[in-house]
């Protein structure tokens, strides 16, 4: 019987089967990418405000605190977006006729809140607890970035399960005094590897990774 194939046809199908499995390596490839990209977290991404507020001139440049404006991040799972009154306290005496703020005028004289699009926006079927982290000695420099140092708001981490559990299965990485949890470009005055252990310790800090801590 007359061979039907070359010879080279096993080498040819050894190349087309080890090109078949590179593609698809290289699919995979790709995929993780672009999951994990700014394009699909938002990580360093600036969306589109009614005004362009500035943390880098309210915090550095003014010293204000995180909890005047974000009156619950102690107590509640939110922060908590400031209310239109809470930016006048100021904006009555200074600024005054600035262009700029006309949206917040109109939005205090109309009684209006305006529509912020928010920056660190978690899925839906994601938990978090603002006041737990607070409370744990999280300060808000490890999730937010250096807030004090953006002119407009950020997400500076990409928010994704792998990513929080970095924290979560190694607490004593991240955790920080109580008092400083509000201060932005903390230093420990111990090794973080040395006081790290012992906050974990006075806080009764957990290493939660089970699924419903925040899947709920």
């Amino acid at each position: 019987m007359p061979q039907l194939f070359p010879r080279s046809s096993n080498a040819l199908a050894r190349v087309s089967l080890l090109a078949i499995l590179l593609l698809l390596a290289g699919v995979a490839w790709i995929g993780t990418l672009l999951n994990t990209s700014g394009y699909v977290t938002g990580e360093g991404v600036v969306l589109n405000q009614p005004v362009p507020f500035s943390h880098d001139h309210h915090v550095a440049g003014l010293g204000i605190d995180c909890r005047y404006c974000h009156t619950s991040v102690e107590t509640s799972s939110f922060a908590g977006i400031p209310p239109i009154a809470t930016c006048m306290n100021c904006h009555k005496e200074i600024w005054t006729n600035a262009e700029l703020l006309e949206p917040v005028r109109a939005a205090y004289r109309e009684g209006v809140p305006l529509q912020w699009q928010r920056v660190h926006d978690l899925p839906d079927f994601v938990y978090f607890n603002h006041s737990i982290h607070v409370a744990k000695g999280i300060g808000c420099e490890s999730c937010h970035g250096r807030v004090d140092q953006m002119p407009l708001m950020v997400q500076e981490a990409p928010l994704t399960m792998a990513w929080c559990l970095e924290c979560h299965r190694d607490p004593a990485r991240f955790v920080r005094p109580k008092e400083e949890v509000f201060t932005f470009g903390w230093q420990p005055p111990l090794p973080q590897e040395v006081l790290g252990p012992r906050l974990v310790e006075e806080y009764e800090i957990q290493s939660l990774t089970y699924c419903s801590v925040c899947h709920r």
